[in-house]
């Protein structure tokens, strides 16, 4: 899953996180016991590199709604996990830090009834802040992630607002 082109270097935490994500296996076990919705909805990671993340959600029963679409708080919990990812990954290995989402606001434009895959591709510039970050400063950061369909059209764009504090 490492994107060779990377401008940033994993630190070993940080590549050991991403071999955790990457294997169904863990991935499915830590859900289960992190984030139990996340395995009812089956949601999986296709993509995870300091640029970026992709998780997809199927169009299935336990997804649905009385619609026929995805129902929204799925939408959103998939958005939320490709966006709280890419916070994991930049945090790995480089202290203790706390994490809270602070805002969240969504645009649904389209029916979602076909699998969908949530992409956002802020890793860089989170990772810049993370970075900065001083111990006891805290800084926040809007996230966005595009949730499109099959045939590549905009579902759902969920702006994700991420706060971090670096403790000592």
């Amino acid at each position: 899953m490492p994107n060779k082109d990377s401008k940033l270097e994993l630190n070993p935490a940080g590549k050991a996180y991403l071999r955790k994500m990457g294997n169904p296996f863990i991935f499915w076990w830590g859900m289960l016991f992190k984030l139990p919705s996340a395995v009812f909805w089956k949601l999986k990671v296709k993509t995870l590199t300091l640029e970026k993340c992709e998780v997809t959600i199927p169009y299935f029963w336990r997804t649905q709604n009385p619609f026929k679409s995805i129902y929204f708080a799925a939408l959103a919990g998939a958005g939320e996990l490709s966006t709280g990812l890419l916070c994991q990954l930049a945090l790995a290995g480089k202290g203790k830090f706390s994490m809270l989402v602070v805002d969240f606001k969504a645009e649904y434009t389209k029916k979602a009834d076909q699998k969908i895959t949530f992409t956002c591709e802020q890793g860089l510039e989170l990772n810049q802040l993370i970075e900065q970050l001083e111990v006891g400063e805290t800084d926040q950061l809007c996230m966005v992630t595009k949730g499109r369909n099959e045939d590549g059209d905009l579902v759902a764009q969920f702006f994700i607002t991420w706060s971090f504090k670096r403790k000592s």
